[in-house]
């Protein structure tokens, strides 16, 4: 069993900037890559970043260089600081963990999303 604790989001206006925590628990022998998903009203969920246990980083071209993701492998912790923010980044953002459980296999597992929401 694998516990998401999500913080951060709520409502900005435009160009102001807002950050996201989420810390994962559970049984589980490690974690992969960690990261952060959106999904707006009619639309696919879509990649917003992702760090890898080695803190290497990927970015949807549509936050790269506005958004920085960040992790803490001993606190099984991820932020996103999101900066610049504009009414299209208004979406339920997910945290992400591939977790490889204590049978080595690896499951992805998701939080149960914050709303962010950016007004003109």
């Amino acid at each position: 069993q694998v516990q998401f604790t999500e913080s951060g989001g709520g409502s900005v206006q435009a160009g102001e900037s807002l950050d996201l925590s989420c810390v994962v628990s559970g049984k589980i022998y490690s974690i992969g890559a960690m990261g952060w998903y959106r999904e707006a009203p009619g639309k696919q969920r879509e990649l917003v970043a992702t760090i890898t246990a080695r803190k290497s980083t990927t970015y949807a071209p549509s936050v790269k260089g506005r958004f920085t993701i960040v992790r803490d492998n001993d606190k099984n912790a991820v932020r996103l600081w999101m900066h610049s923010l504009t009414p299209e980044d208004s979406a339920v953002y997910y945290c992400h963990a591939a977790a490889v459980e204590l049978t080595l296999s690896t499951r992805d597992y998701w939080g149960q999303g914050t709303q962010v929401t950016v007004s003109s």
